[in-house]
């Protein structure tokens, strides 16, 4: 008789991470686990006391995902467009694993913002001749738009094509760094918005 295949920990981390990619965060059980590593159950509670644990391992291999993503989008000539570019394709080629981060309950859209903020703030103030603050302003701003871009890719409610996406990231891209570099005290908050919208729709 042929000896019994042993598992690793990792392979089950992999097997399970691609039953989400698969199906999605909500058929993660043991026997799907079981299923994709064609084995029982036992080796899986080997390693793991509850399924909890081994989903929490799932979370932090899918933003290993998502990071791999963020550094490829810094090696790009204009390393914030790049991540950007990166986000958009994270939620196009892995509309599960965005869900599982994004969109769950695990405020992971927030920790992804901090990060992605962090990684792109030193090229933002070298590239757009910004202070720290001003640069993660910036990020958060477009950030935003690009996520909820990314949310409709995910849902599959998208209406708008790359280049339109593209077009209206340029465009507020463009008017929020003019408005940062042009607006005493706009990255603090610390400015006449009635006058300044009184003088905008009076032209």
């Amino acid at each position: 008789m042929p000896p019994a295949v042993k598992y690793k920990k990792e392979d089950i981390v992999d097997a399970a991470l691609n039953i989400v990619r698969k199906s999605g965060a909500a058929s993660v059980t043991a026997r799907e686990v079981a299923k994709e590593l064609g084995v029982s159950v036992g080796p899986i509670f080997t390693y793991y006391d509850s399924m909890d644990q081994l989903k929490r391992d799932v979370a932090v291999r899918a933003k290993e995902v998502y990071r791999g993503y963020v550094m490829r989008g810094l090696d790009e000539p204009v390393p914030f467009l790049g991540v950007g570019h990166q986000f958009l394709a994270f939620a196009r080629n892995e509309k599960e694993l965005f869900k599982l981060l994004f969109l769950s309950e695990n405020k992971g859209a927030t920790e992804a913002l901090c990060l992605s903020q962090e990684l792109a703030r030193e090229s933002l103030m070298r590239i757009y001749n910004m202070d720290a603050h001003t640069a993660d302003c910036y990020f958060r701003d477009l950030w935003l738009l690009g996520f909820s871009f990314s949310t409709l890719i995910v849902t599959d409610d998208c209406p708008y094509t790359e280049e339109e996406i593209g077009r209206v990231l340029t465009e507020v891209s463009l008017s929020v760094c003019k408005a940062y570099k042009e607006i005493p005290g706009m990255p603090e908050g610390n400015f006449d918005r009635d006058a300044l919208f009184s003088e905008l729709v009076g032209k």
